[in-house]
């Protein structure tokens, strides 16, 4: 119980610190796809998920939930390993797919859980450490990014399938 109330007031502080993607639209209006494009923060992630071809999926009914890294974090990865995966459409995809989760999972249900499956059929580990939520390595830097077929999560690091 202690440990799901911190998540939640970890979750919480990181959310109003973080504030909110600022977009031009009212919240929920637009897909996934159309919300990360709006942010300018996901430039990387969206040219990886046109590469891959998930464009008309994401855009698709859902829901799902997209724990989506920044450019800086894709930043943070070795020289080469964008520009290498870019040309890897398979293991583009087979990453791209374990920050998706089917279904819209909020970050009061996060908190909740220990792993969640990903369309991709490995699981992420969830934890809370420190105060802060963890997904796999990755911290969640903001969250509950509604949009019209699921939800964001942004999380700091690229997660890799095991």
């Amino acid at each position: 119980m202690k440990k799901n109330l911190l998540g939640i007031i970890a979750l919480s502080v990181v959310f109003l610190a973080s504030g909110m993607l600022h977009l031009n639209a009212k919240m929920g209006e637009k897909t996934i796809v159309e919300t990360a494009v709006a942010a300018g923060s996901f430039n990387t992630l969206v040219t990886a998920v046109k590469t891959a071809g998930l464009v008309d999926t994401l855009s698709g009914e859902g829901p799902f939930t997209v724990f989506a890294p920044t450019d800086d974090a894709f930043a943070k990865l070795p020289e080469g390993t964008v520009e290498a995966l870019l040309k890897d459409k398979e293991k583009l995809t087979a990453i791209l797919t374990y920050h998706v989760v089917a279904g819209k999972v909020m970050a009061k249900d996060v908190v909740n859980l220990t792993e969640a499956k990903t369309v991709n059929g490995q699981s992420l580990t969830i934890m809370v450490k420190d105060s802060t939520v963890m997904v796999d390595n990755a911290k969640v830097i903001k969250t509950d990014i509604v949009c019209s077929n699921g939800v964001i999560h942004v999380i700091d690091a690229v997660v890799l399938p095991k």
